[in-house]
């Protein structure tokens, strides 16, 4: 996968550092030229550090981000990521973002626009190498019992449904052997059990129950709405 990280302290560093060790191809967009200069010395493999502001599309260009797989934004600015994850995805159409949220209350505004956002580096990089697993989905973490897995995904931007008045869950063309069981707003941090009546917006966290075996195509479908 070809990725890029914007914001290259700890967290981007460390990121970056998981995926090259993966075979993974990373660009990393780092504004204080110090930490650019340090990046570009420790890293090895497939790598670019691009001296910039990475919630500047002159900048996300230069990465050569029309080619990226993920985008993903681990600023310690809430602000600053959440700009860039927009300017990835409106501007440069990036398939995937993630966003590094550093204050949990702002976790609803991320959700509100529907991109999917995580606090703990580690989680950050288990997504993108479950992404690259499992063929694209959206998994942010998942639970095993037996034969029955959970699955947590974000809904995204929806391509044949109005993303404003939402999907109606039950018409969720869920495969055999699996079932939507709750659901929390983007902003709601509660979840709710799904119901007859409950709908489904972009950067809604869904939960799954699936047969293990289903776990791919349960959450595929999230990606035809």
């Amino acid at each position: 996968m070809y990725i890029v990280i914007n914001g290259g302290g700890k967290v981007g560093e460390y990121l970056a550092t998981v995926m090259l060790r993966d075979g993974n191809e990373v660009a990393i967009i780092e504004e204080d030229q110090e930490t650019a200069d340090h990046l570009a010395n420790v890293l090895t493999g497939r790598y670019l550090v691009i001296w910039g502001d990475g919630c500047m599309s002159r900048y996300q260009e230069d990465a050569d981000i029309r080619r990226a797989d993920v985008f993903v934004s681990t600023t310690g600015k809430d602000d600053a990521n959440l700009v860039s994850c927009e300017i990835a995805t409106r501007v440069f159409d990036v398939p995937r973002c993630i966003a590094r949220v550093n204050t949990p209350k702002n976790m609803r505004i991320f959700r509100e626009v529907g991109i999917e956002c995580v606090s703990s580096t580690a989680l950050i990089a288990t997504i993108i190498e479950e992404d690259a697993m499992l063929g694209g989905i959206s998994v942010l973490s998942s639970l095993s019992h037996g034969n029955v897995a959970l699955n947590q995904v974000t809904v995204p931007r929806m391509r044949h449904h109005d993303n404003d008045e939402g999907v109606l869950a039950y018409d969720v063309p869920m495969p055999e052997g699996c079932l939507l069981v709750a659901v929390s707003h983007g902003d709601d941090d509660d979840m709710e059990v799904v119901g007859e009546d409950t709908y489904l917006y972009p950067g809604d966290a869904v939960i799954i129950a699936s047969d293990k075996d289903q776990r791919a195509a349960a959450v595929a479908v999230f990606k035809q709405l």
